[in-house]
């Protein structure tokens, strides 16, 4: 089954008398389970595909399939449903807030998701425990290290179960050892939930991981290998 279908896709930002041309033309199909990256330089395009596929961006031209559903065509609030029920964001600064405690940031998606309050507190003892932070609970994002905060956003991107996990750039902030940690930890979510995960990056420890990696260069796809068959 395919996850994620994106067919000519084209998106230019002006950048002073320049136009930057962020998706040149770009097509690719991600089945679902996979783990993609998608590689490039500084402006190569990869996160502005990676916004375009979680409905953060809207390309100028070209479609966009979240499991068989066309999503670029969306209005706002149709998008906001679709992040909030089928897709996990993790970010590189992690996005936590923070005046709440890690299971508080865990259970704020499940909240907006009008989930009850003892589903919440199950559900975030359990994540918690899942990503190597049990008993952590009732620390704040300040009283954390780098990879606990990003085992946090993790969690906060996985507990409610989406079809479909993005992370831009989740280990920039995280040292050789961290970074092998929370990919280990994807690999580990991947196979017990099935999720398919996508992520922006320039780490070359990060694409060692990946089962498929996407090369971008100018806005356009130039390489796509499987690393399985490598």
């Amino acid at each position: 089954m395919t996850a994620v279908r994106c067919i000519d896709l084209c998106k230019t930002y002006r950048q002073g008398e320049e136009d930057i041309k962020a998706l040149d033309h770009v097509s690719i199909d991600i089945e679902s389970g996979d783990i993609v990256c998608l590689s490039a330089p500084s402006g190569g395009g990869k996160t502005t595909l990676l916004n375009s596929i979680g409905g953060l961006d809207r390309p100028d031209s070209g479609e966009i399939y979240i499991a068989g559903q066309r999503i670029d065509t969306l209005s706002k609030s149709g998008l906001a449903e679709l992040r909030l029920n089928h897709i996990g964001f993790v970010f590189q600064a992690y996005n936590l807030i923070p005046v709440l405690t890690a299971s508080e940031n865990i259970e704020f998606v499940m909240q907006v998701q009008g989930r009850s309050r003892g589903e919440r507190r199950d559900k975030s003892e359990e994540i918690l425990a899942e990503v190597g932070l049990a008993g952590m609970g009732d620390r704040r994002p300040a009283e954390m290290s780098g990879g606990q905060q990003q085992r946090v956003a993790v969690a906060r991107a996985i507990v409610s179960r989406p079809t479909l996990v993005l992370a831009d750039e989740p280990t920039a902030n995280l040292d050789s050892k961290t970074s092998d940690e929370l990919m280990e930890l994807f690999i580990r979510l991947n196979e017990t939930h099935g999720s398919t995960f996508v992520i922006a990056t320039h780490d070359q420890r990060v694409m060692g991981y990946a089962r498929r990696l996407v090369k971008m260069l100018d806005g356009r796809i130039v390489d796509d290998i499987d690393q399985q068959a490598a």
